[in-house]
């Protein structure tokens, strides 16, 4: 994960702590001096959020953190606009007593203005609300795409139930395969309807889906997302759906300083417990953003096939810098050889491209933070 730093003033007066709920908030305050803090419980609401700045003296010399959580980023707004510094705590990350048994609010408050005050919490970008929206409408994709799955399967295992098998094709959900699913019908008549209220159902998905693939084709195309897209859309495996997908969950490339805290921040990195001599390797993480290092896990299997320059890249080609081209190129080349040593070595496939995602992911990185091509990178 990215070191986001505190945006606390240099001399702050007061540290609040904010337990969010969706009807009411619970501050815990502390001097600088120290002390024991004080906890106030108020309403979830503007109003009360700006007399609890004035009844703590203006938001000059004002600290105040809250937890991500369900309810978003619109206090982190709403106390910038007030002019209030304000960080946002990655929940994960906050310190957990072993032997601590009993949560409450107000202890959670106590114990969130604390840490705040040391300087023991880790915190994350608060994205802006263009970026939001656009995480908003990716992630509403992926739960489409989830349901579709979902109505897909009902309708396979409703057939299967009563002995309608698929035998015309190898692959399921092709033109060939929707042509055999409109020409079965089932013997009882109740049955009959039931199949037809599943297909009908799963048609609106397809059409939901094929909604929001046209709006984000028309996204993708835009500012300020056309130029990040096409940069990415010149890695193979990545389309503008894709890169769009991985811009709304990676945000800007540039608040990693290595590639290796953008691995570890999508879970690509392998577990480890290592003591004295021993050294003890597993499988990855997983404990990063998913949405993204799913896409980067598909777009890998791309790379088992021989480098070749599509009619795509070479399409985009003079919309992208040149940097951006030969390490897309570049990328090719290593990740197929990469994975046919991998494989050679006894690796299995899933293994070998979750390696790929993971070294993919540093290409990406370097393309998107305009990083200078080396001398043996020039000659290639």
């Amino acid at each position: 994960m990215p070191d986001v730093s505190s945006t606390a003033p240099a001399q702050v007066d007061r540290w609040v702590a904010l337990d969010v709920h969706k009807n009411s908030l619970v501050a815990g305050v502390l001097s600088a001096s120290g002390g024991a803090p004080e906890v106030i419980r108020m309403e979830n609401t503007e109003r009360a959020v700006r007399r609890l700045v004035d009844r703590l003296g203006g938001p000059e010399r004002l600290a105040v953190a809250y937890e991500a959580g369900p309810c978003g980023y619109d206090l982190f707004r709403l106390l910038a606009r007030i002019g209030v510094a304000c960080d946002v705590i990655a929940p994960s990350l906050v310190p957990v007593r072993p032997g601590d048994r009993v949560k409450t609010d107000r202890r959670d408050a106590k114990k969130l203005v604390r840490l705040y005050r040391a300087g023991e919490l880790s915190f994350v970008e608060p994205p802006s609300p263009e970026h939001e929206g656009l995480r908003d409408l990716m992630r509403a994709r992926e739960d489409i795409r989830g349901a579709r799955t979902a109505a897909r399967h009902r309708v396979q295992k409703a057939l299967l139930r009563h002995g309608h098998i698929y035998r015309e094709g190898k692959k399921a959900w092709t033109k060939q395969h929707a042509a055999w699913l409109h020409r079965q019908r089932l013997a009882d008549p109740l049955a009959e309807r039931a199949l037809a209220h599943m297909r009908s159902h799963l048609e609106a998905i397809d059409a939901q889906l094929a909604t929001i693939d046209a709006e984000l084709a028309r996204v993708a195309t835009s500012e300020p997302w056309c130029d990040p897209v096409r940069w990415l859309a010149s890695f193979r495996g990545i389309g503008a759906i894709t890169a769009l997908g991985l811009i709304a969950e990676i945000g800007d490339f540039r608040r990693f300083a290595h590639p290796r805290e953008l691995m570890s921040y999508l879970g690509l990195t392998p577990t480890e417990y290592s003591s004295g001599d021993q050294q003890h390797r597993g499988h990855i993480t997983k404990c990063g953003n998913r949405h993204a290092r799913r896409l980067l896990v598909e777009a890998a299997w791309h790379y088992q096939h021989a480098p070749r320059r599509s009619e795509r890249a070479r399409a985009l080609e003079p919309h992208v810098p040149e940097a951006v081209r030969i390490r897309a190129w570049q990328a090719q080349v290593r990740l197929n050889h990469r994975r046919r040593a991998l494989i050679d070595h006894g690796k299995r496939s899933t293994v070998a491209n979750v390696a790929i995602a993971r070294e993919l992911c540093g290409f990406l990185w370097a393309a998107m933070t305009h990083q200078p091509l080396r001398e043996e990178e020039l000659a290639a």
